[in-house]
This record gives C-alpha cells, sequence and structure tokens, in this order.
C-alpha cells in the first residue's frame, strides 16, 4: 500500500522509509508540508504518517488543510508532542492516530493498516475480475471462493490491476505501486511477481503486451 511519510529529520525519514517498506508498504518520503501538499495533490496514498514541527507548512496547518478540502487520506500523527493539548489539538483537526515517537515500527505498522482498513472498508468494495475477487479493506484474495495467500507484493500488484481493470499499467507503474518513489528495484521485480501470481491466480489472468505493460480484463 502506497502512503506518505512526512518528517523533516533526515535520519529519522530514511529509517521509517527503510522499515515501513519492510513491512510491505510502498512510503513516498518529503521533508516538509508544502511538498507533502503537493504530493497529496498529485498522487492518491492510502495514509499519511505526519510530524507536526515541520519547515515551510507545519503539520497542523496542513492537516487543516487537508480536511478543509474534504481530504479524507487517513492521518497519523507522528510526534514528540506529547502534551494533552497537542493530543486534542490533533484530533480535532481531523487526525485519525496519535503516536509519540519514537515509536515501535512494526506497531506503526499495524496502526497504519488499522487505518488502511478502515478507510477501505468505509470507501471500497470488493473488487471482481472473473473468478478472482479482490478485498481492498481486508486485504485478501479469493480464486472461485477460494481464498489465496499472496505477499504484500503479489497484493499491491493485485490492487493496482484489479483497480485499473481494462487498462494497460506499464511496468514503471506496478514499481510505483510496489517502491513509491524509491529506486533501485531489480529489473525483473515485476515480472518475478506477475510470474508467482500467474501461478496462484491463473495463467490467463494477467495478460502481457509486449513492450507497453500489463492489464487484467473487466
Amino acid at each position: 500500500m502506497r502512503i506518505l511519510i512526512v518528517e523533516d529529520d533526515p535520519l529519522l525519514g530514511d529509517a521509517l522509509q527503510a522499515g515501513l517498506r519492510h513491512l510491505g508498504f510502498a512510503p513516498d518520503w518529503v521533508r516538509d508540508g508544502v511538498a507533502a501538499g503537493a504530493a497529496l495533490a498529485a498522487e492518491a496514498y492510502g495514509a499519511v504518517v505526519l510530524d507536526l514541527g515541520l519547515p515551510r507548512l507545519g503539520g497542523m496547518e496542513l492537516l487543516r488543510k487537508l480536511r478543509g478540502e474534504k481530504n479524507p487520506v487517513p492521518v497519523l500523527i507522528l510526534t514528540a508532542r506529547d502534551a494533552k493539548r497537542d493530543k486534542l489539538s490533533g484530533f480535532e483537526t481531523g487526525a485519525d492516530d496519535y503516536v509519540v515517537k519514537p515509536v515501535d515500527l512494526e506497531e506503526l505498522a499495524a496502526r497504519l493498516r488499522a487505518l488502511i482498513r478502515r478507510g477501505s472498508c468505509r470507501a471500497t468494495p470488493r473488487i471482481v475480475c472473473g473468478d478472482v475477487e479482490f478485498d481492498p479493506g481486508a486485504r485478501r484474495v479469493w480464486v472461485g471462493g477460494e481464498a489465496v495467500e499472496l505477499s504484500p507484493n503479489e497484493l499491491a500488484i493485485v490492487e493496482a490491476l484489479m483497480s485499473n481493470a481494462g487498462r494497460v499499467l506499464s511496468r514503471a507503474q506496478l514499481e510505483a505501486a510496489l517502491y513509491g518513489w524509491a529506486e533501485g528495484a531489480e529489473s525483473n521485480t515485476v515480472e518475478v511477481h506477475v510470474h508467482h501470481l500467474r501461478r496462484k491466480l491463473g495463467a490467463g489472468f494477467i495478460r502481457t503486451l509486449r513492450g507497453i505493460g500489463y492489464m487484467v480484463e473487466k
């Protein structure tokens, strides 16, 4: 699931991005509120990890702007501010969760998954393509009514393709679904995941259009 980290501390931001990627997310990282606003206007994210003490535009101001624009993206505030008034202000402004630094990465990942699951359950029904069914909220897949276990990366590809059924997605678009803005993915990563998905979901489920990309039929 693609998420946005908004953190100005370079060491913490890098650690959060690397750790959450290892735990199955596709995290993008920006270092100030203005850059975060631009990223959120350009991309659809499953959740935001938001620091409050940001340059150019503070975290609380960014949150207030998002909610004023009716942007429902789940926001988890991650900050060193532990005063009760700060927590209350965060929730009143529109935060979905509030975590005080330092935080255990596995706990942070669990909180993010819960936020994403609740948001998906409110807004996104199950997606069905042929005999494959995907539940974005539960992050589960069935083939012919039988549950199939997929890795986080395989789920990310299934979500991208099934959410865009009938459209061709390039390898670069699928890499973005897997890794966000990060570079350095092995050149055959997408092909390997597609191979595994065909074995699990059916050989004809994902079509390859050579030189263009991949798609699933509506």
